[in-house]
């Protein structure tokens, strides 16, 4: 018995020098970054139905934004990726590419607005769009988050002899999110809710000469 103790506790000990418990925690670190990805978007989409019944009440001539706001949206609801698919560069691509096609069709549906002045005023619109705002913010930084947690799980990974530990236990290198576009995607979608400039006063007319 009293070798059996030594030998789990030299284990314990090889294991933990080895990188072991570390891969542990960043393995854990990750799946709880995404887990939050995952829980902003899932916000903002939940923002959508709303969003573009409003500018259709104002709007309803816009129907290529509209629908392709709509289908965006249905397209990002197909791409299920769980936490065990993270190691898939292919997978998280296609994720990727969906949310950033909606979050370019959420672009053209606010810039709508513009052309529509009852629209931006109307106080559920404003409220809509600020939530908006708020959510592709968090986005950005659960992202970053994500992509910091995944470039030290990484590190870790492939460094030695820590390599060695994530081999034996099948831990390996997981996909990140690209940097192609990147900052077009990070730039939240926004409305101007300010009044429109006042127009310049025309000059006053010259005086009359004098007699």
């Amino acid at each position: 018995m009293r070798a059996l103790k030594v030998a789990l506790l030299g284990a314990a000990l090889l294991l933990s020098g080895c990188g072991y418990n570390t891969l542990q925690t960043q393995d854990e670190a990750v799946t709880a970054a995404w887990s939050e990805v995952l829980s902003q978007y899932q916000r903002r989409a939940d923002l959508i139905p709303n969003l573009v019944a409003t500018v259709k009440g104002y709007a309803a001539q816009e129907e290529k934004v509209l629908v392709g706001v709509t289908e965006a949206r249905a397209k990002v609801g197909t791409i299920q990726l769980t936490p065990e698919l993270l190691g898939d560069e292919a997978a998280l691509r296609k994720f990727q590419e969906a949310q950033g096609t909606l979050t370019q069709a959420l672009k053209s549906l606010i810039a709508v607005s513009e052309n529509y002045p009852d629209l931006k005023s109307d106080q559920n619109f404003r409220q809509l769009a600020d939530n908006l705002e708020g959510t592709e913010n968090r986005i950005t930084v659960a992202r970053n988050r994500y992509i910091e947690a995944v470039q030290a799980y990484n590190g870790t990974v492939r460094s030695f002899p820590s390599n060695l530990t994530a081999k034996m236990f099948s831990h390996k290198v997981k996909a990140n999110f690209s940097v192609e576009n990147e900052a077009a995607i990070r730039t939240a979608p926004t409305v101007d809710f300010g009044a429109a400039p006042a127009a310049t006063p025309a000059p006053a007319p010259a005086p009359a000469p004098a007699q």
